[in-house]
């Protein structure tokens, strides 16, 4: 089949592509900067929605894997109309344009589109993102609603995997650690830690088998970013008395973050044939490839 990828140098979508290829899949790797090692390299401006519509033509992908947003949390509170471009209309355009060449659309959501007063979040949960990050990836979210075309929404949660540039909560920690100097972890964040192969396989599964509608794709351990990493350390013999334990309302940060945001992947245990793993299991994987 033949894919086109957007945000195919990131953490997640550098591995998406890789898989995909793996698969015996054509893809077409779209950047706007930084080149993709894999794929064929197809320079896309998601601002610019003549480009879309253009490349989109071009190719005729059976599928589209959106994986290209601004993600960092923090900036996005100051550069909110950049943010709402590219996580929201980008979407849209990248949706209806799909439609039109009628390829099945995936887009990859967040966690953060709820505001974590309580976790496990089912797919048809209420949705009230605290940042401005998910309220974009939310107001992306919302784009596919309108449309009557075959879409998925895939949600995930801290994806965390081997990328050159972009450093993952793991590795954050491990290298901390091996520092010997301290180092503060919130001990009031949940999460559901992805393991980004184990993701992309998922991800692939359900572009591949046109499973519509909201899915989430995520790690099936809650668990506090505190108790991780004192995993890491346990895992690596390393001196866990380095990590000090801290408070959401104790880090200098721009965004608002959901306390809990751990997600119920439920369905995905139940449709797919690659199954969201669990920490113990996805955390030995990933220190095993460092």
């Amino acid at each position: 089949m033949k894919f086109l990828v957007t945000g195919s140098t990131g953490l997640v979508g550098s591995q998406v592509v890789k898989e995909l290829i793996k698969q015996k899949h054509v893809v077409y790797s779209c950047y706007n900067e930084s080149f993709p090692q894999d794929g064929i390299q197809t320079k896309l401006d998601l601002v610019n929605q003549n480009d879309i519509k253009d490349t989109l033509n071009e190719i005729q992908p059976d599928i589209v894997i959106h994986l290209g947003a601004m993600t960092n949390v923090d900036l996005c509170e100051t550069e909110k109309n950049f943010t709402m471009t590219i996580n929201a209309m980008a979407t849209e355009t990248l949706a209806k344009e799909s439609a039109k060449q009628k390829a099945f659309f995936v887009y990859v959501s967040t966690d953060y589109v709820f505001d974590g007063i309580t976790g496990m979040k089912k797919e048809n949960d209420f949705t009230n993102p605290l940042g401005f990050y998910g309220k974009s990836k939310l107001a992306g979210e919302t784009t596919l609603n309108k449309l009557v075309s075959n879409w998925c929404i895939a949600r995930t949660s801290t994806p965390f995997g081997i990328h050159p540039i972009k450093k993952s909560f793991p590795l954050w920690v491990k290298e901390n650690l091996e520092s010997k100097k301290k180092f503060p972890v919130v001990t009031d964040q949940f999460t559901s830690p992805t393991y980004v192969p184990n993701f992309s396989k998922m991800l692939i599964e359900v572009a591949t088998r046109q499973i519509s509608g909201i899915i989430h794709l995520a790690g099936r351990t809650r668990i506090s970013r505190y108790a991780l990493a004192e995993m890491i350390a346990d895992k690596l013999n390393l001196d866990k008395t380095l990590i000090i334990p801290s408070r959401i309302d104790e880090m200098n940060w721009k965004a608002q973050r959901p306390k809990d945001s751990s997600l119920d992947v439920s369905l995905a245990v139940e449709i797919l044939e690659e199954k969201p793993q669990k920490i113990e299991d996805s955390l030995d994987l990933f220190l095993s490839e460092l």
